[in-house]
């Protein structure tokens, strides 16, 4: 078998698209996940902690003065702190999510538990168990 054969039979596999139609979907969601944490949460926590804004936390290891971080990195490298608790947010926000919608399509999957049976009705006595049954009674008369 060919290279380019073999590459084709692994490229058109259901799972592979799938794999693709997910890594796709995912871009997307996470850059539907840092808006709402850039331009949604953080406002409000910013906000709710008197103007904290962790996207300007960094500490110049260059002896820069900037007041930014943009300024700051552009006179040499930073240590931004801030930016990483951005994306930590990030992170927490987007692993809730899914887990949130795996646990709800767990759910879903889930099959109901069945109904206990209702007691069936005895089944008929064999005709020998029937037999001994009056023999033993006549035996006790």
């Amino acid at each position: 078998m060919s290279f380019f054969s073999e590459f084709k039979e692994f490229a058109v596999k259901g799972n592979v698209i799938d794999l693709a139609v997910g890594v796709i979907i995912g871009g997307a969601f996470g850059k539907i996940v840092d808006s709402l944490v850039g331009d949604v949460i953080m406002p409000v926590v910013s906000k709710i902690f008197g103007g904290l804004d962790f996207s300007n936390y960094f500490i110049p290891l260059a002896g820069q003065t900037a007041t930014t971080l943009a300024d700051a990195k552009k006179q040499g490298a930073v240590l931004a702190y801030g930016s990483f608790i951005t994306v930590s947010l990030n992170f927490m926000i987007l692993a809730f999510v899914i887990f949130l919608m795996i646990k709800q399509i767990n759910r879903l999957k889930r099959e109901p538990e069945a109904a206990p049976a209702a007691p069936a009705e005895p089944a008929p006595t064999p005709e020998d168990i029937q037999l001994l049954r009056e023999i033993r009674d006549s035996l006790r008369r």
